[in-house]
């Protein structure tokens, strides 16, 4: 009895070792999705919502990406979390100095301060616009989508986001629906922090796609 339990322990042992393996798999890029060499801006300023910009920024550097903080002033960007002020994070390029040509992608994370004073920055807005009219892939989540709004950048495509903005959004001539995530003609968009996971998976698909063409460069 006890050499007929032996294999059956044997098996049991191996079991946290395979979730482990599918845990890993599950977080890391898929070999076909990998954007070794290509550079991300991610347009923020104070009051960005912290998971965000930190859980994508995550995703985006593990598949191979090189993300750059643009901000309108240098020095450090301070983040919401939920209720409250969260981290402050280094800001890499000043707008001023970012120009699109130099990346191939680009990430709006929300917060409501976040992007009411984006879309309220001429400079900007122009940033946003160029990345739209040269076709290059962007990615907005939550009330990210408040600035594509004012670079005229949703007429015509279909998107999602936080519910308060689909007026807006429909105002300016997109198709806003509740969901998850939506992908058209390479705008990425989620709703809230809890989509993030779908988000990511969407935007890296999306970057990966639109990525196959030589990286920008520096």
């Amino acid at each position: 009895m006890k050499e007929a339990l032996l294999p059956l322990c044997t098996c049991a042992a191996f079991v946290p070792l395979i979730a482990m393996a599918f845990a890993a798999s599950a977080q890391s890029p898929a070999a076909n999705e990998n954007l070794q060499g290509k550079r991300v801006a991610i347009l923020v300023t104070d009051g960005f919502e912290q998971s965000e910009l930190v859980e994508p920024r995550k995703a985006l550097d593990a598949a191979g990406a090189k993300t750059s903080i643009v901000a309108p002033e240098g020095g450090s960007v301070k983040g919401w979390s939920e209720k409250e002020w969260g981290k402050s994070l280094p800001v890499d390029v000043t707008l001023a100095s970012a120009k699109p040509d130099q990346f191939d992608a680009l990430l709006l994370p929300g917060g409501v301060m976040n992007p009411d004073k984006l879309r309220m920055n001429a400079e900007a807005v122009k940033f946003v616009k160029a990345f739209i009219d040269a076709g290059k892939p962007v990615a907005a989540i939550c009330h990210g989508p408040w600035t594509l709004v004012e670079a005229d950048a949703v007429r015509g495509r279909k998107l999602t986001s936080w519910p308060s903005l689909k007026t807006d959004i429909r105002n300016a001539g997109g198709t806003w629906t509740d969901s998850e995530v939506v992908v058209d003609k390479g705008l990425v968009t989620s709703r809230k922090p809890a989509d993030i996971p779908a988000f990511n998976r969407a935007m890296i698909r999306a970057f990966t796609q639109a990525g196959k063409q030589a990286p920008a460069q520096e």
